[in-house]
């Protein structure tokens, strides 16, 4: 075991608080990080952790260097980024961060393209809802909806995200008296567009994910706020001509600023552009069929 690579294993735990958590963030098992935390321990004789049915708690010893750890973690980033930013080659991994209906519907179609173009990139997408960090290499590439990303990040904003209140022939064949939605699940409070346009209208469904909204709005559960690259793709939606507040966020597609002159980053980022560049009508809420 090298020096970093035991600080890594002892930054997760005191980070996640818990073996478990480590070990997902790591990518190995429950046992191989308990496993390391207890040889570092052993091999400098000091108790890093206390073990509580709550979980992993830094003793005073961890406390002592877990800020020069922290140090030292952002120093191999930047070794690592500065090593990959000076990479000329187009071959090697290359790793894409996006959300799950973003990729099947603006990008998965258009795909084959690059994969022809430059097969000896080995291309990763990383499909998550969350926001994965660039600077930490967790991905090389995001395509992101945000109203404005990290000054850490560069890139290029490809369109506006357009959003339409929409509903389907299975929801108007109901003939419903008292309207039924379909909110976000982290909706803590009934958003504006709903008080604004339907005060008296029942919940029917929260859901944490843009393509279960759409299918859930295709079958007749109810209406939905949703964003037009989702619901536009669809020909049983349709929007209601309903006034709503334009989104302040935008698609962009944002590297590290250190990777900038990577040649398998630029070129992916190149492409991404072009392509997602290619569909701004169908972002922005252009291709729209009314009510």
């Amino acid at each position: 075991m090298n020096d970093w690579d035991d600080l890594r294993y002892f930054l997760s735990v005191a980070k996640n608080g818990t073996i478990s958590g480590a070990a997902a963030e790591l990518g190995v098992n429950h046992s191989t990080v308990a496993r390391r935390i207890n040889a570092y321990e052993k091999i400098h004789a000091v108790r890093l952790f206390e073990r509580l049915p709550s979980g992993y708690v830094m003793t005073q010893a961890a406390e002592n260097i877990y800020q020069y750890a922290l140090e030292i973690e952002e120093r191999t980033r930047v070794l690592e980024r500065e090593l990959f930013g000076r990479d000329a080659r187009l071959q090697g991994k290359l790793c894409i961060t996006a959300y799950h209906g973003m990729v099947n519907t603006l990008l998965m179609p258009q795909l084959q393209t690059f994969c022809d173009q430059y097969p000896d990139i080995d291309l990763e997408l990383f499909i998550t809802t969350e926001v994965r960090d660039l600077g930490a290499r967790e991905a090389d590439i995001a395509i992101r909806g945000t109203p404005k990303p990290p000054e850490h990040l560069v890139g290029k904003k490809v369109a506006d995200f357009g959003r339409g209140i929409y509903t389907s022939e299975k929801y108007q064949a109901r003939g419903l008296q008292r309207h039924e939605l379909i909110l976000w699940r982290d909706d803590s409070q009934l958003p504006d567009w709903v008080l604004k346009h339907f005060p008296d209208a029942r919940v029917a469904l929260r859901v944490d994910d843009a393509i279960s909204m759409r299918q859930a709005v295709s079958e007749g559960l109810g209406m939905a706020r949703m964003p037009c690259w989702t619901a536009d793709t669809q020909s049983d939606l349709l929007r209601v001509n309903l006034d709503i507040d334009p989104s302040e966020w935008g698609l962009w597609v944002l590297i590290h600023a250190d990777l900038r002159t990577t040649a398998r980053v630029r070129v992916c980022r190149d492409f991404l552009i072009e392509t997602l560049s290619a569909q701004k009508d169908l972002i922005e809420g252009r291709l729209s069929t009314y009510l």
